[in-house]
């Protein structure tokens, strides 16, 4: 059943999180506010030690933050004002780790079980909840399995099974895909995707891979150093960054070093290595590095405007195209080819609203 959209399963206002004591305090969060509506998926994407983890682990209550609060619905489960916390098993919240943290000597069917087992439900609704949700992951046949008798998206699937069991409101997963091979992964990602929406889950996901974060969430977090860099639909994050933290961590780019001749309004003219090209400025600081993502690099064999001349290096096979690197002095530019390329000097034309000057 999908849920109403208009409600907030989970708000988080401005909390702050440190290790360490005295001398020695580590900020880890530094004031992070955010909320997850009903039926929505939300990921915290960014680097190892952004504090997406911790965010996590602090709405799990596995972490204890130092201020702010924490909100479940209409209930307060942190409040760092009043010293108030609630344990961490009585949020009522789904959890999936990236070890998955199956029981061993357990049955698949027992290990889905063990939380309703913890909160006393008699046996006859245990078996009935039990059996519903393998049958809804697709596990029903492998109930009386062990871990070790399953493939790593078997296992991924019976965690997952396990935080879905009792109903929560909300869903924590933390690097839920990266035991996986890529193969595998990308599987994973579409059956994870499938599933949140057919159920009309709520779910804050934790991922350092932007593919698996703009493939499965309807909203993105971009934590940098314990901030919130930006945040929005994987689109928007995607085609408008508004820093240039933002823009790399999302794509696949290419930096050029270059200096601002002239600017008006977001139109920017810049000297590239004594080569004039037309850019676009973004964001609101100042102007520091021009980037392009590399599939909006065009390859031309004779001159085009707003182009850099150079030779050709070399062309690696990715499949379904071929990515060709071309370097002339300090610059490197990779751009995308149908075909390999023959050796030679190219155009690489950098259209000037996708020239972005941070």
């Amino acid at each position: 059943m999908k849920r109403d959209l208009k409600m907030n399963e989970l708000s988080v206002a401005d909390l702050h999180l440190d290790y360490g004591t005295g001398a020695h305090v580590n900020p880890i969060l530094k004031g992070v506010s955010m909320h997850l509506q009903k039926g929505e998926v939300v990921a915290l994407l960014g680097p190892s030690g952004s504090g997406k983890t911790t965010l996590l682990r602090a709405v799990a209550g596995l972490e204890s933050p130092r201020l702010g609060s924490i909100d479940i619905g209409d209930r307060r489960v942190f409040d760092g004002g009043k010293g108030f916390e609630t344990p961490a098993e009585q949020r009522n919240l789904g959890l999936v780790f990236q070890s998955y943290a199956l029981w061993p000597h357990k049955t698949v069917a027992e290990n889905v079980a063990y939380g309703l087992k913890l909160r006393k439900m008699n046996k006859e609704e245990i078996g009935r909840r039990v059996t519903d949700v393998l049958k809804q992951l697709g596990l029903g046949h492998l109930g009386e399995r062990f871990p070790h008798q399953l493939s790593g998206g078997q296992q991924q699937r019976v965690a997952i099974a396990r935080a879905l069991v009792y109903n929560p409101p909300v869903i924590l997963l933390d690097e839920p895909l990266s035991n996986l091979d890529a193969k595998l992964r990308e599987e994973a990602r579409a059956f994870l995707r499938e599933l949140i929406v057919r159920l009309g889950l709520s779910a804050l996901m934790v991922t350092h891979d932007q593919d698996e974060a703009m493939a499965i969430s309807d909203r993105i977090l971009l934590l940098n150093n314990g901030k919130i860099e930006q945040q929005g639909t994987p689109q928007s994050m995607y085609e408008a960054p508004e820093t240039l933290f933002a823009a790399e961590f999302m794509g696949s780019n290419n930096r050029l070093p270059g200096t601002v001749q002239q600017r008006e309004g977001d139109k920017v003219v810049l000297d590239v290595a004594g080569s004039t090209l037309h850019g676009t400025a973004r964001g609101n600081g100042e102007v520091v590095a021009p980037l392009i993502r590399v599939e909006e690099v065009r390859i031309s064999g004779s001159a085009v405007e707003n182009a850099l001349e150079m030779p050709l290096v070399t062309c690696m096979y990715l499949g379904d195209r071929w990515e060709c690197l071309f370097k002339r002095g300090d610059i490197s530019l990779r751009a995308h080819s149908k075909h390999r390329l023959q050796d030679g000097h190219y155009w690489l034309q950098l259209p000037a609203e996708k020239l972005w000057v941070f």
